[in-house]
């Protein structure tokens, strides 16, 4: 594959993480919205795709689980899939670890890259986004606790249509482009189409305007204007605004037939009986920030292109000071031997 048929292929795929974000909250939302008729949510949350996981098999230490026993960690999982099959096989070219800490409410969403050089049980070091596809979401998750030293239990995945389709339910969504943006959309418009099959135009003004499903998605995943990265989590956090203020204003007949589309497509652990757990708590939810992680990387080519956390071990600890505010925070010795192992192969120690 030729360098600019990967960069391609890297770009159009960055737009995956955004999906589940917005699937998890338009969940939790929509309970929210008619929390008073249990019997009527209980039977459409049921129309998602359940998994029962083992949670004693899932890689969480002792210490992991208590000392991060204040913060509820989920990840987000949005997968290659072109159907509706979201297990083995698929890779999760998204990964998201929304994190809510249960006393102040704040979320803090932590970008895992996919290219990230880490240990997969059973398959040594490989890129983060291979265990989706050798073990379906357990592997994933155990994966994401092994090498980040975190208390995942639950998870949320969907494929790559998914917001779109959810998008165009509602009708569009309100989003505001401004000129330097306009430069990129039509190009990821262009890709979003191509892998979603859903067609759409490009889009010739800036302003205010109603975005369809495609147009939407695309918007989400420009990141080469001023503020990079930064700036496409302001995008992502317009578009869920956007769809949870539209979702506001449809009537029940409407959310019903919303729920009965979109639901079907997302694949979880997280029960009914879970998600109104989350609800006495839902408007007190703040989204307080948002990272990309490892912090530092280099890549190396082996066999293919790994994106190399230098070191493992620094960058974990970082995440638990920063994100988790434990300055005392120690590295355990596992983590401790997978850096070890990272450093040797690579020979990046700094």
């Amino acid at each position: 594959m030729s360098k600019r048929m990967k960069e391609k292929e890297r770009k159009e795929k960055k737009g995956l993480k955004v999906f589940g974000i917005i699937v998890l909250i338009l969940i939790i939302l929509l309970v929210t919205l008619i929390g008073g008729i249990f019997l009527f949510i209980n039977n459409k949350l049921n129309k998602m795709q359940l998994i029962d996981i083992d949670k004693g098999e899932l890689g969480i230490s002792e210490k992991a689980d208590e000392g991060l026993a204040e913060y509820r960690n989920i990840a987000i999982f949005a997968v290659d899939s072109r159907d509706n099959n979201l297990e083995r096989g698929n890779r999760s070219d998204g990964i998201i670890i929304a994190s809510i800490n249960n006393t102040t409410k704040d979320v803090n969403l932590i970008s895992v890259y996919r290219d990230s050089y880490v240990e997969i049980e059973g398959y040594g070091l490989d890129k983060i986004n291979h265990a989706y596809s050798y073990g379906s979401a357990p592997l994933a998750i155990k994966t994401l606790n092994n090498n980040l030293d975190l208390n995942i239990k639950e998870f949320v995945t969907v494929n790559f249509d998914a917001v779109a389709e959810a998008v165009n339910e509602l009708g569009g969504v309100e989003i505001n482009i401004e000129r330097d943006e306009l430069n990129y959309i039509n190009d990821y418009i262009s890709g979003t189409s191509n892998n979603t099959g859903i067609t759409s135009n490009r889009i010739t003004n800036t302003g205010i305007q109603t975005l369809d499903g495609v147009q939407a998605v695309a918007y989400a995943r420009i990141r080469y204007t001023e503020g990079g990265d930064l700036e496409r989590a302001e995008r992502m956090r317009d578009v869920i605004e956007a769809m949870v203020n539209k979702l506001k204003t449809k009537s029940i007949g409407e959310i019903n037939r919303f729920v009965d589309k979109i639901l079907p497509k997302v694949y979880t652990n997280i029960r009914a009986s879970e998600i109104f757990s989350l609800m006495p708590n839902m408007m007190s939810y703040n989204i307080s920030n948002s990272i990309g992680w490892p912090y530092d990387t280099r890549g190396i080519t082996l066999d293919r292109w790994y994106g190399v956390p230098v070191t493992l071990e620094s960058n974990v600890t970082r995440l638990h000071k920063e994100v988790f505010g434990n300055e005392e925070y120690v590295i355990s010795d596992e983590i401790k031997l997978i850096s070890d192992k990272i450093v040797s192969r690579t020979g990046y120690s700094k």
